[in-house]
């Protein structure tokens, strides 16, 4: 096995270490939260900056309605309907309102509301009463929506959800992970800006009744514009925000906290840990030549390593020290080499920071040497040559 250690790979490294504050799974660095659940994401780069028990299925309570909304907002994009579009309220949508202790917005039995109010009723209220109502309109019934959510879920890579409902009540099989979460609303916000908006409205009236938004991160951290709060007794309180600072943007998904107070105060600790205790280390581009390895018998005596995708690492800052980077190949390499063989790996570890391997790529066709190259290293080889 041959090590080679790569200069440039430490030098953007180091030169991160004493950069002014801007981060695969990162290591905490010794970061840890009360929640049960909880997932830090860079939401340029998809990137997970922190993860405790985040790819673990838990129940989310109302957060599940991003993806209510998410089949919502494809439905507007797909012109099926408009916000103009009016959806009578049925009994059982009715219901999930008037005679429930859930979050409703209020919708009257047999009453004909438009799309945009139920809409912003099932973002900024939270109301199951408007959630049902619009899977009844856009779907025929709720259960063929949710057929709906879990079909777009398993579309979108999301292998951990199973929903049940479009409202989030209690039930044992729905289910979805923290990191999960956060990848689907990095999906809302990304695919769908505009109907995004809605979730930084901070009140809403219906039939004369004014309503809050219940995201504590609105108002209280600059830049939150988003997302959606979340609580039943089996789940707890949680939260999956979203805010842009300095043109970063981040999201944060947690759930278990055992009251309103310790969400909100939650929530501005995992954001602000988002942009100032976590950041990104970008070590390398797509197609990019990270080194030179050597090749034996071959119409070159190097061939170049490169990438096919970005390196992007998601680290804490207090990993950025001591951190490290080499390639390691079997080496020499024998000829012929084809462009695009993976020969190689680049690996980066540290303190603070797990090993991660990303490969590595011939950069151009190698041949075999010609016969009188080849004849010289045999007889090299013979008399004990170098």
């Amino acid at each position: 096995m041959t090590t080679r250690l790569l200069a440039r790979a430490l030098v953007a490294l180091f030169a991160l270490c004493f950069a002014a504050p801007q981060a695969a799974h990162a290591q905490t660095g010794g970061f840890s939260t009360p929640a049960s659940h909880a997932a830090i994401m860079d939401a340029d780069t998809g990137l997970m900056l922190f993860c405790q028990n985040c790819e673990a299925p838990m129940p989310p309570a109302s957060m599940s309605k991003i993806m209510t909304m998410l089949i919502v907002a494809e439905a507007l994009d797909g012109g099926r309907i408009t916000e103009d579009t009016r959806f009578t309220i049925s009994e059982r949508a009715w219901r999930h309102g008037a005679v429930s202790d859930g979050s409703h917005m209020f919708l009257e039995l047999n009453s004909q509301v438009r799309v945009g109010d139920l809409i912003r009723g099932a973002i900024i209220v939270s109301g199951n009463d408007a959630c049902v109502a619009l899977a009844e309109g856009i779907a025929g019934s709720e259960e063929a929506f949710v057929v709906t959510m879990n079909q777009r879920a398993q579309e979108l890579g999301l292998r951990s959800a199973r929903f049940r409902n479009v409202t989030g009540v209690p039930d044992p099989d729905h289910v979805i992970s923290a990191a999960d979460l956060a990848r689907l609303t990095r999906i809302l916000i990304t695919q769908h800006p505009q109907f995004y908006r809605l979730y930084s409205e901070r009140t809403f009236t219906f039939n004369n009744r004014t309503q809050q938004n219940r995201n504590p991160l609105l108002g209280s951290f600059g830049g939150a514009d988003g997302v959606k709060t979340g609580h039943t007794n089996v789940s707890g309180y949680g939260l999956v925000g979203s805010a842009v600072l300095d043109g970063k943007r981040r999201i944060v998904v947690f759930n278990g906290m055992p009251s309103m107070a310790a969400r909100a105060s939650e929530a501005d600790r995992l954001m602000r840990a988002a942009f100032f205790d976590f950041t990104t280390a970008n070590l390398f581009g797509e197609n990019a030549t990270v080194a030179e390895a050597d090749v034996f018998l071959g119409s070159r005596r190097t061939v170049p390593l490169v990438t096919h995708e970005p390196i992007i690492l998601g680290l804490p800052r207090s990993a950025l020290v001591g951190i490290s980077a080499h390639v390691v190949y079997q080496g020499p390499l024998p000829a012929p080499i084809a462009a695009g063989d993976e020969i190689a790996q680049l690996v980066v570890e540290g303190p603070g920071f797990p090993r991660r391997t990303f490969p590595l790529y011939a950069g151009r066709k190698i041949g075999k040497a010609n016969p009188f190259a080849r004849a010289g290293a045999a007889l090299a080889d013979m008399f004990g040559g170098s």
